[in-house]
């Protein structure tokens, strides 16, 4: 039993993890390498992460720096930046690449609070579908009588227990996310 609920501890923190990252990648006017993070350019032929191809910075809240460390990489990644969703334009200057970070409007800061809600919802159902999947296990465990009918109810409970924590947490950080958006 107790291993069980390891593996539903790791299980729902990977849930909360992943909603963190997506989170770090929603742009909300303030720079932040990690919305580079899907961005790919092509490095010989290879579709390749920025943070890969050069160094990435913040010399001050509204800039991000990119400084490849081979300079035939500039084009390719000012390329891959205006092919991006990202709806930011890169400056080369010819040794670096300036990426301003532009102050989103009020449209633009709702449209993304839907869409930290969406990955809040992805990250509930995930953390639900955990919950299911313990739960008909600990079904199976019981009709195949390798638990009792208490055993199996007690789990229960703390799977369920488990899962209102965790579904509480992504509610708490799709808030504070939700708020920093629209505080800007």
């Amino acid at each position: 039993m107790e291993e069980m609920e390891k593996e539903i501890t790791r299980k729902m923190t990977g849930a909360i993890q992943a909603l963190s990252k997506e989170f770090l990648k929603v742009r909300t006017g303030r720079a932040n390498p990690a919305i580079l993070d899907n961005v790919l350019a092509d490095y010989y032929g290879n579709p390749t992460p920025i943070s890969q191809v050069g160094n990435i910075s913040v010399p001050d809240p509204q800039m991000i720096l990119i400084a490849p460390w081979e300079k035939n990489m500039l084009g390719e990644i000012e390329k891959a930046i205006l092919r991006s969703d990202l709806g930011m334009t890169p400056q080369n200057d010819g040794n670096t690449i300036r990426l301003p970070v532009p102050a989103l409007n009020e449209e633009r800061r709702k449209e993304m609070v839907k869409q930290i809600k969406k990955y809040g919802e992805d990250a509930k159902l995930a953390i639900r579908n955990v919950r299911r999947d313990q739960n008909d296990k600990l079904k199976k465990l019981e009709k195949d009588s390798e638990i009792s009918k208490d055993d199996a109810k007690s789990m229960t409970h703390k799977v369920q227990t488990l899962t209102d924590d965790y579904v509480n947490q992504v509610s708490n950080l799709v808030l504070e996310k939700e708020k920093e958006l629209l505080e800007l």
